[in-house]
């Protein structure tokens, strides 16, 4: 048995059996920029993803026959000139050349402290779920499909041994490797190739991992504006968790419990400064926050965002208008009757 070269792809074929459908991969080459990863061949219809695994399985974009042979090494690329420049002549006649970059001198900054490297916690094989055969193991740089308990999960069998990389593939200025090992490469096939540095058991199913016992609340920042009719409020929640977190809107109570990662727990319940129509009012979850929008049961203006008992002196509060406290997100100036009538 043969194994394909084409990108996306790499399964085991048959040359016998081998049409022009058989194979399904990406011609084009891989895109890593800020941290997104995408195909140059379908980023238009496959999204790009920040997470590496999750790029790993986006399905191939052309069908053709399998291959293989080695993928084509694109051309050399030029190796830029550099201007060399006499910076200084001894007394005998020898001159100094530098090629006209600067370099640091006694009274410049040092460079910041790295920060702490994150810790990674490694995936456990739980023995006790079957598996379905044609599973790949989840470790990085390990091509091995599962066939069965005997062959791939007894501790005295050869092919129970999984070489990988224990920690994520790191890309920085079109180098590529992984953070548990130096070797780096610039492309993306050869990054494919590298072998694993760390020896252990394939995970195939992997273990739950425990929640923590102990839950730390913590506390969101709240931005507002307002319309005549609606209140939009801001809670900027990171990665909320959007299937165990909660948002009850009552007429005058909004409910907030939100789940957040590291087993942080923010929750709060907003005392509203006016009525809302709880049919009319909704919220929806982003990445880095949740919006609610509140539909008002009256035109009045809201000052504050929720009641309070402090005595806020003669202050009228306009619609809408641009800045921070109580207006985030605001994008033109928008009166209501009494304040048109004042302008």
């Amino acid at each position: 048995m043969a194994r394909c070269t084409h990108k996306g792809c790499g399964q085991e074929y048959d040359p016998d059996n081998n049409t022009s459908e058989s194979c399904t991969y990406h011609p084009g080459a891989p895109v890593f920029h800020e941290g997104l990863k995408s195909w140059s061949c379908c980023n238009d219809v496959n999204k790009p993803v920040l997470d590496f695994d999750e790029f790993m399985k986006i399905a191939g974009c052309t069908q053709s026959q399998h291959t293989d042979e080695a993928p084509k090494a694109p051309p050399p690329k030029a190796a830029p000139q550099v201007d060399l420049k006499m910076t200084s002549s001894s007394a005998g006649g020898a001159e100094t050349y530098t090629s006209g970059t600067s370099t640091p001198t006694l009274g410049s900054k040092a460079p910041p402290e790295p920060a702490p490297a994150p810790k990674f916690e490694e995936e456990e094989d739980d023995l006790s779920v079957p598996v379905p055969p044609g599973t790949k193991c989840r470790h990085n740089g390990c091509n091995v499909v599962y066939e069965s308990d005997e062959l791939h999960r007894r501790e005295e069998g050869e092919a129970a041994q999984c070489t990988y990389h224990p920690k994520p593939p790191i890309f920085h200025e079109g180098s590529k490797g992984y953070l548990c090992c130096k070797r780096r490469v610039l492309e993306f096939d050869e990054f494919l190739k590298i072998g694993g540095c760390k020896k252990g058991r394939h995970v195939f199913v992997p273990k739950a991992k425990a929640k923590s016992e102990q839950e730390e609340f913590t506390q969101c920042r709240i931005d507002h504006y307002q319309t005549p009719t609606e209140v939009h409020a801001s809670i900027f929640a990171k990665k909320a968790n959007p299937e165990t977190s909660t948002v009850k809107i009552e007429e005058t109570q909004v409910h907030i419990d939100l789940y957040l990662p590291d087993s942080k727990r923010f929750r709060k319940t907003l005392q509203l400064w006016g009525p809302v129509n709880v049919g009319e009012s909704t919220y929806k979850f982003y990445g880095t926050k949740v919006e609610l929008r509140l539909r008002k049961l009256d035109n009045r203006s809201w000052t504050l965002l929720e009641k309070t008992d402090r005595d806020l002196g003669n202050i009228n509060f306009t619609f809408g208008v641009g800045g921070r406290t109580g207006t985030i997100g605001a994008k033109e100036l928008v009166l209501d009757d009494v304040n048109k009538a004042r302008t």
